[in-house]
């Protein structure tokens, strides 16, 4: 494997000129350089030729992208070519991009799209009075399913429009069996006024697949049956997790919207939004009143270099993805068989393994059982591992093991122990050998303590 930007014993290249504070940062990421970093779940750092990337659209192109003259068009030709490697990391079309903040917006945005979908399905049939007969129900709120084990963006979004009395929502719960959610419960949830189904690609705490293909052919079955008094059902994934792990093509998954998410495949923190044919095929409604750009789709002038390094970021997952599947892979599983040569198979319990169901290449989510082996606990007596015990935007929970995992029926004391340990491009087995003496050594610690208390 090639040497990457900040590898898992975070060797990170000088950006520090005329900037204390990095200088500062610096000076501490050299003195801790002996940690390894097995958090790639959580964020990815930026690969090299995507940094030279952004570096080098801040001096070629930084004039704005709406201007006629030599430095927009350079920014222009720049975010062109960058809606072209992204849609071809999905398999969809250049015109199929917006781009985004970030996944967050991007989810927001398909949410709040659907909501207004439904009103303005609803106020073209609406006769004078403005009454919609619905199946019999009169002045019903647009209706969203997803799953019990979503991102918050996603998860507290569609909560929030149910508080204000805005919409109605079904959250599924998946299969402790499985770890999914199973297609038939999500056909059996379908209602007249459902305008949305949102599932998750691939989880990101236990790194299960969703069945989303499976789920797509159905809801085009249920949709070709439905009548023109009701709204079509757009479904939504957000494929943060998937992408640059596994091939990801939206013709396969047959979506009408898929969220990407840069920081998660090596890029800069920002997003971008798959629409299948944007307001033809699929509808999309601007969250935001401004200027043209993005179609007016997302208004606001472009962020041209993070664009630029998306795009760059996209074409090494297109170019290399095999690569980064396979050894990811080949060290996961490397991880995987040495913790149970280390600690033996009753004392773990693998909380990433489901019958039946596939999983992300590099996501291992253990836990280590026994008294005073909570994962933050055993987290806190590492010395050298640096990893997570689930999704970092759940961070400040600190008392209470996951809700993905409590969902996805493993027990209470089981899940306060866990440890999610995801792998990057560049981790090695060397790594592997380091972290798991580092925790055998604090599991050691950990109990010593209690003897003697």
């Amino acid at each position: 494997m090639e040497k990457h930007a900040y590898t898992a014993k975070m060797d990170v290249p000088s950006v520090t000129q005329g900037c204390p504070k990095l200088v500062e940062l610096q000076q501490k990421n050299n003195l801790s350089n002996e940690y390894i970093y097995m958090d790639y779940n959580a964020t990815t750092p930026m690969e090299r030729e995507v940094m030279q990337t952004i570096t080098d659209a801040m001096q070629e192109a930084w004039g704005n992208p709406s201007s006629s003259y030599a430095p927009g068009r350079n920014a222009k030709e720049l975010i062109d070519w960058a809606r072209e490697a992204i849609a071809q990391m999905v398999g969809g079309h250049p015109e199929d991009i917006i781009f985004t903040s970030g996944g967050t917006e991007a989810n927001n945005l398909v949410i709040h799209t659907a909501v207004k979908y439904f009103w303005d399905h609803q106020r073209h049939l609406a006769p004078k009075d403005g009454r919609v007969d619905l199946g019999g129900i009169v002045q019903v709120l647009p209706h969203i399913i997803t799953s019990n084990v979503e991102h918050d963006s996603v998860h507290l979004v569609v909560e929030n429009l149910v508080k204000e009395g805005k919409a109605k929502a079904t959250f599924l719960p998946i299969s402790k069996v499985t770890g999914c959610i199973q297609v038939d419960d999500v056909i059996a949830a379908i209602g007249p006024s459902t305008c949305l189904i949102s599932i998750m690609l691939a989880n990101n705490e236990t790194g299960v697949l969703m069945p989303i293909a499976e789920m797509s052919q159905r809801v085009k079955i249920v949709n070709h049956q439905r009548g023109k008094q009701t709204p079509k059902i757009l479904l939504h994934t957000d494929a943060a997790q998937a992408l640059g792990k596994l091939q990801v093509d939206v013709q396969d998954l047959g979506v009408d919207y898929l969220t990407v998410v840069g920081h998660k495949f090596y890029g800069p923190r920002i997003g971008a939004l798959y629409v299948r044919g944007p307001s033809t095929s699929s509808p999309i409604y601007a969250m935001f009143i401004g200027g043209g750009q993005e179609r007016k789709f997302r208004p606001g002038t472009e962020n041209t270099p993070m664009i630029a390094g998306l795009g760059k970021a996209a074409e090494l997952v297109v170019k290399k993805l095999e690569i980064y599947a396979s050894h990811m892979k080949e060290v996961r599983d490397y991880l995987e068989v040495s913790l149970l040569t280390v600690f033996g198979k009753e004392k773990l319990h693998f909380n990433s393994h489901f019958q039946g169901s596939d999983c992300l290449p590099n996501t291992c989510n253990v836990s280590i059982l026994g008294p005073n082996l909570q994962g933050r606990n055993v987290l806190l007596h590492c010395q050298r591992l640096l990893a997570s015990v689930g999704a970092a935007c759940h961070s400040e929970n600190v008392n209470r093991p996951s809700h993905v995992l409590l969902n996805s029926g493993i027990p209470y004391e089981v899940a306060e122990n866990a440890i999610r340990l995801s792998v990057g491009r560049a981790t090695s087995k060397e790594d592997v050998d380091t972290i798991v003496e580092d925790l055998k050594l604090a599991v050691q610690e950990i109990k010593l303590c209690a003897a003697q208390t």
